[in-house]
């Protein structure tokens, strides 16, 4: 949360500083949407920490956000919009635990309904696929129940589909490892959020965890690939 103006500017320094001493620093960094910030400050009536008397809140929200565009990569970027508490408390966890020796290839599923996740670094839209929402048996599962996924299996639109995006990421996948960098979040979207983004993203996370420890790996010690879904796939979905 921003407190000052001028306390963002004094972060990035401050941070390699704390580096340079030895000590291991990881960066969250928490992000939503502009609306959902503004209902969130207006139902707990807490004043924006920018807030001088002249800004209304939601010009101190786009502020803030101009003031910490140049600090949102710095660590690995969750956004926040539409996720509950348990969630978040999950992926908090999940980054905790990940090896900063490796870059984390992190496959998220989300519905564009609810809006394009914040933190994406590549996104993928599979909404032009057959939908198992419209059968009755598969409406209450999720990408992770075996009948969404055989069913998918079965679909050469979705295997064709499936093939493109995993070799597009096999492709470029080795620049992201040179570029340094620490995070790559591959977002997969459909309409829901439920069914076939979560089957791309499970899928796909296997085939890279898989590459790890095949032949012709490229760098096994570097990559983590991991899988986080937006709609709750705990057991079969209800919605």
């Amino acid at each position: 949360m921003v407190r000052s103006a001028n306390s963002v500017q004094r972060l990035p320094p401050l941070l390699e500083q704390i580096k340079q001493r030895g000590t291991d620093v990881h960066v969250l960094f928490l992000d939503a949407q502009a609306d959902t910030l503004i209902k969130r400050f207006s139902e707990t009536r807490r004043m924006h920490p920018l807030n001088d008397g002249v800004r209304t809140l939601p010009e101190c929200v786009h502020h803030e956000r101009e003031l910490l565009a140049e600090i949102n990569s710095i660590g690995h970027r969750i956004d926040t919009t539409e996720l509950n508490a348990n969630a978040l408390r999950a992926w908090i966890k999940q980054f905790v635990r990940l090896d900063r020796a490796r870059l984390t290839l992190l496959f998220e599923s989300f519905g564009f309904k609810h809006g394009i996740p914040l933190d994406a670094d590549l996104v993928f839209d599979v909404r032009c696929l057959p939908n198992p929402h419209y059968d009755p048996v598969m409406r209450p599962l999720n990408g992770r129940d075996a009948a969404v996924i055989e069913f998918l299996e079965h679909t050469p639109s979705a295997q064709d589909m499936y093939g493109d995006i995993r070799d597009f990421i096999e492709r470029w996948l080795p620049s992201y490892i040179a570029d340094n960098r620490s995070y790559l979040t591959v977002a997969i979207g459909c309409t829901g959020g439920q069914h076939r983004s979560v089957y791309f993203a499970e899928k796909l996370a296997r085939h890279f965890e898989h590459q790890q420890t095949g032949a012709g790996a490229p760098s096994p010690t570097r990559l983590t690939p991991c899988t986080r879904h937006r709609c709750d796939t705990s057991g079969p979905a209800t919605g």
